[in-house]
């Protein structure tokens, strides 16, 4: 085979994918306890289709490459990274996005415990920063240990656990320009001692 030939011709896995992704699927996804029909391509992002597909803008768009923890939402009640979790990837799940966490109304406690403890300046990363929180708090509920639980062979007791260093770990995967941490934690304890409204989907078991 000639130099020539080699130059012109694609092969044949590379073809194969360029075709796969060019194709439209009609998906189903439950959002905010609703049923969303969308068109996609299999290689489509959650954060894309619910940006650009179903106008659910308040999730956000980061650094798109799954460092920041601007786009985070939830699925069965567990925080993901929408920017790196494929839309085919959420059929048959529930997903809960920052739209979806008040109800008839009222604020999540969450959302008012960032109000009261100004967690947040500029504002691009709160609806990452109050999804994961919302998370977070299940998480301890559940007696999840984290990386800064002091004894991971015993079972976490909730009521011990909401100290700033359990909180600043659970939460360190969302990042703020604006260094709003200090009211972020303050606003996640808060929250976590607090009871009311608010869709999370399915809590962490």
């Amino acid at each position: 085979m000639s130099r020539s030939d080699h130059s012109t011709q694609q092969p044949e896995g590379i073809a194969k994918a360029s075709a796969i992704g060019l194709d439209q699927v009609d998906i189903l996804l439950t959002i905010n306890g609703e049923s969303r029909s969308v068109t996609v391509e299999p290689r489509t992002t959650l954060v894309n289709a619910l940006r650009e597909r179903l106008k659910l803008t308040g999730t956000k768009v980061g650094c798109n490459h799954g460092q920041c923890g601007a786009c985070t939402v939830l699925i069965d009640g567990r925080r993901v990274l929408a920017c790196l979790t494929l839309a085919l990837s959420a059929r048959n799940r529930e997903i809960t996005t920052i739209e979806g966490l008040a109800q008839d109304g009222a604020l999540h406690p969450v959302q008012r415990a960032f109000i009261r403890h100004d967690g947040f300046q500029c504002g691009y990363c709160t609806p990452g920063q109050i999804c994961s929180g919302v998370a977070a708090i299940e998480e301890i509920r559940a007696g999840w240990p984290s990386a800064a639980t002091a004894d991971v062979r015993s079972p976490l007791d909730p009521s011990h656990a909401l100290t700033d260093a359990e909180v600043r770990e659970r939460m360190s995967g969302n990042l703020c320009r604006c260094g709003a941490y200090n009211g972020i934690v303050a606003a996640v304890r808060e929250a976590a001692t607090a009871r009311g409204p608010g869709h999370t989907g399915r809590r962490a078991p």
